[in-house]
């Protein structure tokens, strides 16, 4: 069993090193160039840094990589909530998980080669590195994209008082969006990032109620989609934009007072296990602990006297 999966292994990895090199190294167009006496001189070419060479090869392996439409449909949606929206993003993330699928079997057999564990057990640990490699990009960007979510999810009560107080002075929803992008640039990136693309997609022609849903399916943010259904509702009823806004300014300000006081309702119960581990045994050594000593030296000594 081992043999079998040593040369599987060999061959995959022979396989995987032949593709890249026909793909990256051997270059026939060049040749042709060189010999028909038509090829460019690249000897004044800025010299490259690894970092894109690992990042051009990432992306060469993703071009090699299949792919279904379904699954390139979901995985271009993750990518947008996590707020890579190159065009090269895809292929990137196809390409890691090709790469590290192949180079973290490869590093960990060589750490567990060198053990004296069971044949299996390093079998079964170089598949789960194989796992791990295939199935970690995907966990990346989850993690990514959910981190992403709370940052917006942070930034939008201020957003919103923003928004508020530039609707009620005067100025028009888009306007109003521009100047909350303009002031958040520093404060809450992610939130200043996608109000400006609402502006561009409004400048490139798009209507306000298409723009507004697409930044709610961008986010995936609650209380984002909320406050995009406010102003869809607002705009299409023809009720005003700042009292509707204030009117949902509100209802955030009360629901994020009702979340802290559910968070502090819930602190007495979730602090009952630190409590009973980590402070109550340092309690009984410091209370019980003398008395216990004392117990030892004085009272067994006269009992065994008796």
């Amino acid at each position: 069993m081992t043999i079998i999966g040593t040369c599987v292994l060999f061959i995959a990895i022979v396989l995987l090193v032949s593709a890249a090199g026909l793909r990256l190294y051997v270059r026939p167009k060049e040749a042709i160039e060189r010999v028909a006496g038509t090829a460019v001189d690249h000897s004044e070419a800025m010299p490259v840094h690894p970092s894109l060479v690992f990042h051009d090869l990432v992306n060469r392996l993703g071009n090699l990589v299949p792919a279904s439409p379904k699954d390139v449909s979901v995985m271009r949606r993750r990518l947008i909530r996590a707020g890579y929206r190159n065009p090269q993003a895809l292929k990137v993330l196809y390409g890691a998980k090709a790469f590290f699928v192949v180079a973290l079997p490869v590093l960990v057999g060589l750490l567990v080669s060198r053990t004296s564990a069971d044949p299996s057990n390093k079998l079964m640990i170089v598949l789960g590195s194989a796992a791990c490699g295939f199935f970690g990009p995907n966990e990346y960007v989850r993690l990514v994209a959910k981190r992403r979510q709370r940052q917006v999810h942070r930034g939008l009560a201020n957003a919103l008082d923003l928004l508020v107080v530039c609707v009620e002075s005067g100025l028009g929803l888009d306007q109003a969006l521009v100047q909350v992008a303009k002031e958040l640039d520093q404060a809450h990136p992610e939130v200043s990032e996608e109000f400006t693309l609402v502006n561009l997609e409004l400048k490139a022609g798009k209507r306000r109620v298409e723009a507004l849903r697409n930044l709610a399916d961008r986010t995936a943010v609650e209380d984002l989609k909320k406050l995009v259904a406010v102003l869809i509702q607002a705009d299409r009823f023809g009720t005003g934009v700042a009292q509707s806004l204030r009117a949902h300014a509100d209802y955030m300000r009360v629901q994020a007072r009702q979340i802290a006081e559910e968070k502090a309702a819930k602190l007495g119960v979730k602090l009952v296990f630190p409590i009973f581990f980590c402070i109550l045994p340092s309690l009984f050594v410091v209370t019980v602990g003398p008395v216990v000593m004392k117990i030892v030296r004085e009272l067994i000594p006269m009992m065994n006297n008796m």
